[in-house]
């Protein structure tokens, strides 16, 4: 099912081009890129420790009350995983009661047996990779809602990533920074985008991403984030976490007697 912002903008309608694949063993590796989907030496770990643990997502989660509502954002699907292994935390760690939006850009999204490929290497990621599948929308530009599980949505915006979040409506509270490498993609790292990211978080929203490249610490920075290194996973020296503004993060509270609506 499709649905989303009312509101067009003419990159909307710019006809959707799928990625092209190399694969290499279990390895994923876009060919116009030249670069993985995630890491050769284990994605998953890769995932949970870039963006899942450098947005402290367990901790809050857990701190979570019924009614509350979380909302990740995300710059680069590919394969699904960061959103799929978010999912299942929520859905391990927050109260029954409580919503998980995502919302993921991707302008050249696999075909749906490229994806199945890719994620049949993580049998654990259960019901929310099999809903992925069953509901995954043809390469059309705009935005594709999905039901990941009773309260987690998976919103799939379709195009070009500083349009597509221009119009998005989602306040986020945790983000993802997942495109190919700079060098190798350079459009997913630019201060429009940054800017965009900036005006959709909420006060203390938090962001990590695997790159260190200074240009995009620095480019955040300018957009209103407070950046830092860490140590990046693997063999890689570094990576980016952060928070936006001098806010400090809380859970979005449903009123008294209200709930928040996904």
């Amino acid at each position: 099912m499709s649905n989303g912002p009312s509101r067009a903008a003419e990159a909307d309608f710019t006809p959707i081009t799928p990625a092209r694949l190399q694969w290499q063993d279990h390895t994923p590796v876009a060919t116009d890129f030249d670069d993985p989907y995630f890491s050769r030496q284990d994605g998953r770990a890769e995932s949970l420790y870039v963006f899942l643990d450098g947005n402290q997502l367990d901790r809050r989660f857990a701190a979570l009350a019924d009614g509350d509502r979380f909302v990740i954002g995300e710059t680069g699907f590919g394969t699904g995983l960061n959103m799929l292994l978010a999912a299942q935390r929520f859905l391990a760690l927050a109260p029954a009661g409580a919503g998980l939006e995502l919302w993921s850009v991707e302008k050249h999204p696999l075909q749906r047996d490229d994806l199945a490929r890719a994620l049949a290497h993580w049998p654990e990621l259960g019901e929310p990779a099999r809903a992925l599948l069953d509901q995954y929308p043809p390469a059309s530009p705009g935005y594709h809602r999905l039901q990941l599980a009773n309260n987690v949505t998976l919103t799939l915006m379709l195009g070009d990533a500083e349009a597509l979040w221009r119009q998005c409506p989602a306040d986020v509270d945790a983000w993802f920074l997942d495109g190919f490498a700079p060098a190798r993609n350079p459009d997913m790292w630019q201060a429009g985008l940054f800017a965009e990211l900036a005006a959709h978080s909420r006060p203390g929203a938090t962001l990590a991403t695997f790159t260190a490249a200074g240009f995009v610490r620095r480019g955040l920075i300018e957009a209103g984030f407070a950046m830092q290194r860490r140590d990046g996973f693997g063999g890689k020296r570094h990576m980016l976490a952060g928070h936006f503004g001098d806010g400090v993060w809380q859970p979005a509270r449903a009123r008294r007697g209200h709930a928040l609506v996904a």
